[in-house]
C-alpha cells in the first residue's frame, strides 16, 4: 500500500536580496551606535582630563602658598625671605620665586650651624626653596627645588600647568581675573590690582596666579558642549615677616 504526501509549495523564508538589505541596515545601526559610544567616551576622557588638570594645579598651588607664607621666618626683620635675584619673570610670562626661612631655629636637636643659619644639607631641608615652570613635551611642569634636601633634583608638583605669574605687593590687595571665555594665554593673569607692585625684596604680600587650559568638551551645537578656555587659579599669601595686624 502506498502513502501519498500532499505538496504545498515552497517553504516560507528570506531571499538573498532581503538578507543583504537586513545586514546593511544592521551595519548602519551598529555604526551609528559605535560612533555615539566613541564620542561619549572621548567627551568623558576630556572632562576627566580637565578635572585632573585643575586638581593637579590646586595641589601644587596649595603647597607653594604654605611654604611661601613661611618666607623670612627667623631671619632679620628687614629680610622677607625672598631672594630677589632668583625671583624673576621670563619673556614668556612665567615667574620663578626663591624663598628662604630658618625653620629649625628653635630645634634643640639640630646642630648650631643649622639653627643659626641656612647651610646644612639634610638639616635645613625646606629652608631654601625655588619654584619655577619647566617646559616638557606638550605641557609645562610646576617644579620645586630644595637646595638642602641632599638629592640635587627637583620635584614635580603639577604636570598640567600652562603659566605661572607671581606678583609682589607691600600690602593686601584686591584684583580681577579674566572671564571664563578667555583663550589668550597672554591674558591669563590677574588684572587691576588695588595697589602698585613692588620689587620682590620689599614685598609683604604675594599673589600667585596659575593658568590651566581646559580642553573643549563635546562638539559645537551638541548637548553639554563646553568650548576650550583658560582658567586662572589664584592664591594670596601674607609673608611671615610681614605686619599681619594690617591684614
Amino acid at each position: 500500500m502506498k502513502t501519498q504526501v500532499a505538496y504545498k509549495g515552497k517553504d516560507a523564508g528570506f531571499s538573498l536580496v532581503e538578507l543583504i538589505i537586513a545586514m546593511m541596515l544592521t551595519l548602519v545601526v551598529l555604526t551609528i551606535a559605535t560612533t555615539l559610544l566613541a564620542r561619549s567616551l572621548n567627551i568623558r576622557t576630556r572632562a576627566n582630563d580637565n578635572v585632573d588638570a585643575l586638581a593637579d594645579a590646586e595641589r601644587g598651588l596649595n603647597i607653594m602658598s604654605r611654604e611661601i607664607s613661611q618666607a623670612g621666618f627667623n631671619l632679620l626683620p628687614s629680610d622677607n625671605g625672598i631672594v630677589a635675584a632668583d625671583s624673576i619673570t621670563d619673556a614668556n610670562g612665567n615667574s620663578t620665586i626663591r624663598i628662604r626661612a630658618n625653620l629649625n631655629r628653635f630645634d634643640t636637636t639640630a646642630p648650631a650651624n643649622a639653627r643659626n643659619g641656612i647651610s646644612q644639607p639634610d638639616w635645613d631641608v625646606g629652608e631654601d626653596i625655588k619654584y619655577y615652570i619647566y617646559p616638557a613635551a606638550e605641557t609645562t611642569l610646576l617644579a620645586r627645588y630644595d637646595a638642602y634636601d641632599g638629592t640635587g633634583t627637583s620635584t614635580v608638583l603639577a604636570n598640567k600647568l600652562d603659566k605661572m605669574r607671581i606678583h609682589y605687593f607691600a600690602q593686601k590687595v584686591t584684583y580681577s581675573t579674566p572671564p571664563a571665555t578667555e583663550t589668550n594665554l597672554a591674558n591669563c593673569d590677574i588684572t587691576a590690582p588695588s595697589a602698585a607692585e613692588v620689587l620682590p625684596g620689599g614685598a609683604k604680600y604675594v599673589v600667585i596666579a596659575v593658568c590651566v587650559k581646559q580642553q573643549a568638551v563635546g562638539v559645537p551645537g551638541g548637548a553639554g558642549y563646553q568650548p576650550a578656555h583658560l582658567l586662572v587659579l589664584t592664591s594670596d599669601v601674607a609673608l611671615r615677616n610681614a605686619n599681619l595686624v594690617n591684614y
